[in-house]
């Protein structure tokens, strides 16, 4: 680069040291006598010459942007997006005005909920299992609930308040929505039934599986079951008879039998 650019490309920024606006790209001159660039060096200053001109252009693009008007739609409204940004935080950021307790809850889980999901979080027909399943993510049929999958109350609350009641979304009040969520708790052993949920008490939920998740190792827990050099061609192995439905009594000997069989 410096045989190329050297005396010809400078980048010139503000001279306080802070970012005060765009860097400014400036050509001049070079009256420094160089030995002559080889090849390669010419190629790569093309590029590098086509790199900086692309960025400039980008640069130019993005400072320009916020200003242009494509005349499509129209702003929304700060209630619109209200209505649109309503995630909770695991640490309780986002939390809505409200408090609900296991009491209050029960009237509206079983108002609202339990036709799917049981009385007791039990489930009804194949509706999903809401309570239960503790200490049976580790067997070959896991049971995932509130209280044995769930690791933050925030995927709970967050749930419920987009998705529930089933073909009525979002139509829970505040105070409904943090009291069917505490007796959810309540039907897992999490909270007891004096229990009130609330911005002030979102901290002291402790969920059950709040440390079962973990990032994806399986690069190293389990390389040493990886095969480095996998058949890729003509790997299915000769099939080999090992008994015949004659000799095991499982195939009729006439014909029309087996044809009645069909």
């Amino acid at each position: 680069m410096s045989k190329c650019l050297s005396g010809l490309l400078i980048l010139r920024g503000p001279r306080s040291g802070r970012l005060e606006g765009w860097r400014e790209w400036r050509l001049r001159p070079s009256f420094e006598t160089r030995p002559a660039a080889a090849p390669q060096d010419k190629v790569r200053c093309c590029w590098l010459l086509l790199i900086a001109a692309v960025l400039f252009i980008a640069f130019s693009f993005d400072a320009h942007a916020a200003d242009r008007k494509l005349n499509i739609g129209r702003t929304a409204a700060p209630q619109e997006i209200a209505g649109w940004d309503i995630d909770v935080r695991p640490d309780g950021q986002g939390l809505p005005p409200g408090k609900g307790s296991v009491k209050d809850g029960e009237a509206v889980y079983m108002g609202k909920c339990a036709a799917c999901h049981g009385e007791f979080g039990e489930s009804a027909g194949r509706w999903p299992m809401i309570a239960g399943g503790a200490g049976s993510l580790r067997s070959d049929d896991p049971v995932k609930t509130v209280g044995s999958y769930y690791a933050h109350l925030s995927t709970v609350f967050d749930y419920v308040r987009h998705a529930m009641p089933f073909g009525d979304a979002q139509s829970l009040s505040n105070d409904e929505l943090y009291a069917v969520v505490a007796y959810m708790l309540f039907l897992n052993d999490i909270v007891d039934e004096k229990f009130v949920l609330s911005k002030e008490t979102w901290g002291s939920v402790k969920m059950p599986n709040a440390g079962g998740f973990y990032d994806d190792d399986r690069e190293t827990t389990e390389k040493a079951f990886w095969n480095p050099k996998p058949c890729m061609t003509n790997c299915k192995p000769d099939a080999k008879i090992t008994g015949r439905a004659r000799v095991i009594d499982v195939t009729p000997d006439d014909r029309s039998q087996r044809r009645g069989a069909d």
